[in-house]
């Protein structure tokens, strides 16, 4: 399956593998996708949709096992505050599903934010940008593909 996402990558000539899942509609969480492709939940990075008081829409990379600490993405985004934007405007803003919004290849290109834990590993997964089909790569290569910027903007889930 090629996604535009991975169209993106190949034109900048980013290395990366695809892998497919069958896809829960009941379960679309980061854990069971994690399992699905057989890796750690902390491996694999759900990105989520959030709106700045000053940067508006921005999009926040963090592990699977984790929860995004909004007052640390504001602080890292140069916001006073941060909210995540609901679920029925995240297919307009990013021409992604809930489930399959991927950094790569949004509607717009907003700015974007992974956890500092993204340096821990030498490959990652993020969505290819459809449910059911994760992009694995170089943590470089994903903030190159989107001019990413990392920091500790994630919490252990209460």
């Amino acid at each position: 399956m090629k996604t535009n996402a991975a169209r993106i990558l190949d034109g900048l000539k980013i290395a990366y593998r695809l892998i497919e899942y069958p896809v829960d509609e009941t379960d679309l969480g980061a854990e069971n996708v994690a399992a699905k492709v057989g890796m750690p939940p902390a491996q694999v990075f759900k990105t989520l949709v959030a709106r700045g008081n000053r940067s508006g829409i921005l999009l926040a990379c963090i592990p699977g096992s984790a929860e995004l600490d909004l007052k640390a993405l504001a602080n890292v985004s140069g916001n006073k505050n941060v909210d995540m934007v609901p679920l029925k405007e995240v297919q307009p803003l990013t021409g992604y599903i809930r489930g399959g919004v991927s950094p790569v290849g949004t509607k717009k290109r907003y700015p974007t934010y992974f956890d500092a834990t993204v340096a821990d590993w030498p490959e990652i997964a993020v969505s290819a940008g459809v449910r059911g089909c994760q992009m694995v790569l170089a943590p470089a290569g994903v903030l190159a593909a989107t001019g990413g910027r990392t920091g500790a903007i994630a919490r252990e889930k209460a």
